[in-house]
């Protein structure tokens, strides 16, 4: 494993996912249902499961699609949502 990428990927996930609406449902959850460790598992349950997604999605759009268009309709998705977001559409 290439220790590098792992780290640079560890501190992205992390820095992007604080205080993020993942993160406030935990928070949310935890304190309505009191089982924080039934919260924890199923939320790391669900992000890995979204992480694995990603991965096999990203790894195979990386044979057929250029880069520079990945990072584009990223980008482009981002600032979709963003758009969602403030016009109360999501």
């Amino acid at each position: 494993m290439n220790l590098r990428v792992f780290l640079t990927t560890f501190g992205a996930i992390f820095l992007a996912e604080i205080g993020d609406k993942t993160q406030l449902a935990a928070m949310t959850l935890s304190a309505q249902t009191g089982k924080p460790w039934a919260v924890f598992l199923g939320s790391s349950l669900a992000l890995t499961c979204v992480s694995a997604i990603a991965v096999v999605v990203g790894g195979a759009l990386a044979h057929t699609v250029p880069l520079e268009w990945i990072k584009r309709g990223a980008g482009g998705l981002f600032v979709l949502i963003g758009v969602l977001m403030l016009t109360d559409r999501i």
